[in-house]
């Protein structure tokens, strides 16, 4: 909440001065958004995040000296941690699993509309996850297949209550908090509460792992 209460700041993080630039004055001109700065690889990013503080990071994703997705890890590691949009030409399976399994909250292609990327942006800063997506059914189906995860993925949900297993089903459908407390007659509050615990439990960043899990696990 204490996000939404002042313009959201944006960390761009991209090898290429023109994306930067692009980015940069695209963002600057909308309402509640503020480019707090800019990195030009991945290196840079721990320093730039102590310096800017954002809210949320758009992660380039190759880039000469480290990637986005070491540099993903490495800033969601970090106490009060800002989220991550990793914003890419590259849509491979690999890199879009390696991605979100590194704690980002969206995937986006660079091609993707300037609306879409602001909506992107609110979303994400208060954890609700996003996906280009023409991307989200193949990650869904690659998720669920890959050998190994089905076993792991299930063992790891029955250290869940019942009742939060039944949240996880809930996200990994991509309802809104407000959308499962209608759904299993709680509140709001309460379902905030379920998936901190669940985030605790499964040693996970946010809301994608969890439908990434629940994906594994075939629940979804």
């Amino acid at each position: 909440m204490a996000r939404m209460s002042r313009a959201l700041r944006i960390l761009i993080v991209d090898d290429d001065a023109l994306v930067r630039g692009g980015l940069s004055m695209m963002l600057d001109g909308v309402d509640g958004i503020s480019v707090a700065g800019e990195a030009a690889d991945g290196d840079e990013v721990a320093a730039a995040v102590d310096r800017h503080t954002p809210d949320v990071v758009l992660m380039d994703l190759c880039m000469k000296r480290v990637d986005g997705i070491a540099a993903t890890r490495k800033v969601r590691a970090r106490p009060h941690a800002p989220e991550v949009i990793v914003l890419t030409t590259f849509d491979s399976d690999e890199n879009i699993l390696h991605a979100l399994r590194a704690g980002a909250g969206g995937f986006l292609l660079k091609d993707t509309a300037p609306p879409e990327i602001v909506d992107a942006i609110r979303k994400v800063a208060v954890g609700d996850p996003i996906l280009s997506p023409r991307i989200t059914r193949r990650l869904m189906d690659r998720a669920a297949t890959q050998a190994g995860t089905y076993e792991q993925a299930r063992a790891s949900l029955e250290t869940l209550s019942p009742r939060e297993h039944e949240v996880v089903v809930a996200v990994s459908e991509g309802r809104s908090n407000a959308e499962i407390a209608a759904r299993l007659y709680m509140s709001v509050p309460t379902v905030k509460a379920h998936i901190s615990s669940i985030l605790t439990k499964l040693t996970l960043d946010n809301r994608t792992q969890i439908a990434l899990l629940a994906h594994d696990a075939g629940l979804a």
